[in-house]
């Protein structure tokens, strides 16, 4: 894990389990990590994507829309950028990029403009100055609407996508033959890349064919279709009312 509090509480949790190892690092650093832990290949890999319940609940790291607080918004608070960074010195074409792409949001251009138009008399600190901004919103559409917002400048802060690139493209060479990759996503950016990657091996152009000129495939999905959680388990943990799992089994 990535944030060094979230590290510090699994080490006092599972402090009793002696077959445990805990790593302060960014998954997409496997390689080196196992290289450093005498590890040659790995049977499965089960990656858990997005931002943790113990980031969304702890205030102070700015992720959480319902709640006051300094925007922050890193999984590794000794990074040096954040969310506060980005709203305030991001040109106003990349915040419209980031808006478009990784919040999916339509009127992302307008959002921009009005940051930077804002931020010209006074610097936005917190998170709830990023959203007096946009009070216009209709109450009945706010958290939907705030919900894309900060997944997109989550997303930037952390480089969530580049980062589960580097370490679906790196699973490959680690796992062994008939090896798992379980992969939970919480949004469909997530879950796109790691349906094409599955399926293809890659992200982008068309997947590689073998001597025959049949498409060669990497994985072997367990199911064709995203495995969602059931009604009971959205009742226990609301919050997996978004998650997807899919299943890769290495050819």
């Amino acid at each position: 894990d990535r944030d060094p509090d979230a590290v510090k509480v699994l080490g006092e949790r599972l402090a009793q389990f002696d077959n445990v190892t805990i790593v302060h690092d960014n998954f997409a650093n496997i390689k080196s990590i196992l290289k450093n832990l005498n590890i040659d290949g790995l049977d499965g890999f089960l990656l858990d994507l997005g931002v943790s319940s113990f980031q969304l609940d702890n205030g102070e790291r700015g992720f959480s829309f319902h709640q006051d607080a300094p925007l922050d918004m890193r999984m590794n608070v000794l990074q040096g950028l954040d969310a506060k960074k980005v709203i305030n010195d991001y040109e106003e074409e990349q915040l419209a990029d980031l808006f478009y792409y990784y919040g999916e949001l339509r009127e992302a251009r307008k959002l921009a403009r009005e940051i930077v138009h804002y931020r010209k008399d006074k610097k936005i600190n917190t998170t709830e100055d990023l959203k007096k901004i946009f009070s216009y919103i209709p109450q009945f559409k706010q958290n939907k609407f705030f919900a894309q917002v900060f997944q997109a400048i989550r997303i930037e802060v952390n480089q969530e996508l580049d980062v589960l690139k580097e370490m679906l493209q790196q699973s490959f060479n680690i796992l062994k033959k008939d090896g798992r990759l379980v992969v939970i996503s919480y949004h469909s950016l997530e879950d796109r890349l790691v349906k094409r990657f599955l399926k293809n091996g890659m992200f982008e152009g068309e997947p590689q064919r073998d001597i025959y000129g049949n498409y060669a495939k990497a994985f072997e999905l367990l199911k064709s279709k995203a495995i969602i959680p059931t009604v009971e388990e959205i009742e226990q943990n609301s919050r997996a009312r978004s998650a997807k799992m899919r299943v890769g089994i290495k050819l």
